[in-house]
């Protein structure tokens, strides 16, 4: 995960860190050690702070930490300023909110939190109790794979093993829109100038090898952001995919699939004068 503007990058690992890289140069900058496998990484705005998921690991539970980023690498520390518990099962995504006053998180327990994370000095952060949950009822029903933040912050997609993606409002926590397709889904994205969302999955990758590419249904699918309707799909990948990211500029877009390719696709000139 890079933020825009910035030369910095930041990994999270299986191996148990989250590591800071020069996106120009390649060098590495920084590793934070953990006890649990780190799964989540995202800076906040302004690159000043991060937010870093760990899994259950042995006798350890999930946990969210939010580490300081310095300016000079030479001053960075490995503390973390703040650590949210409280999750069941792993926690597939940590994200900032608006103006980097809350962490929105997601993951196994198919629960949307929104956390408190205002800071109430220059050093000090609070408690990051916990503020909101995902109602039960009208939220996701198997386990929560992806999240993606609309461009300006306001809003957040969510995508489920319940074979849909969920639109959601980044302070009210309010549903706004839900779209439902035939597979479980494993990443979604947003287009940064269309009213379009991309929703990624495919069958269980354990099946795979016992179907072809035709059946598992491991295309793209672009769905009509406030209609809720399925306007195409992309295809290319032999298998489940698991990420999705729009270009900044909106022109194209890259997938990652369990069929070990990332591919980028650049869209022809009629795919933005598609109207429902």
């Amino acid at each position: 995960m890079f933020q825009a503007n910035s030369m910095t990058l930041i990994t999270g690992s299986a191996d148990q860190t989250a590591k800071l890289w020069n996106v120009e140069t390649g060098a590495q900058l920084f590793t934070f050690n953990f006890d649990s496998p780190a799964r989540s990484v995202d800076f906040a705005v302004g690159d000043k702070l991060a937010v870093i998921t760990t899994d259950p690991f042995m006798e350890l539970n999930s946990a969210i930490h939010v580490k300081r980023i310095a300016r000079d690498p030479a001053d960075q520390g490995g503390e973390s300023v703040l650590i949210l518990k409280g999750p069941q099962g792993r926690i597939n995504r940590a994200v900032w909110g608006p103006l980097n006053r809350t962490i929105i998180s997601a993951g196994e327990d198919a629960i949307v939190r929104i956390w408190d994370t205002e800071l109430t000095s220059i050093s000090n952060l609070q408690t990051g109790k916990l503020l909101k949950e995902s109602d039960k009822e009208t939220g996701h029903k198997k386990t929560i794979t992806s999240l993606a933040k609309a461009a300006d912050g306001s809003h957040f997609l969510t995508g489920s093993l319940d074979k849909s993606a969920k639109l959601w409002d980044a302070r009210t926590l309010e549903l706004i829109k839900t779209y439902v397709t035939e597979r479980p889904v494993n990443a979604v994205t947003m287009s940064p100038l269309l009213d379009h969302v991309v929703l990624g999955g495919g069958q269980d990758a354990s099946a795979v090898t016992t179907t072809d590419h035709r059946a598992g249904k491991f295309e793209a699918k672009f769905f009509d952001k406030i209609l809720q309707e399925e306007i195409g799909g992309v295809k290319g990948h032999f298998g489940p995919i698991n990420a999705l990211a729009f270009n900044p500029d909106g022109k194209s877009f890259s997938s990652g699939g369990e069929d070990g390719y990332v591919r980028l696709h650049h869209f022809d000139p009629d795919y933005f004068n598609i109207k429902i």
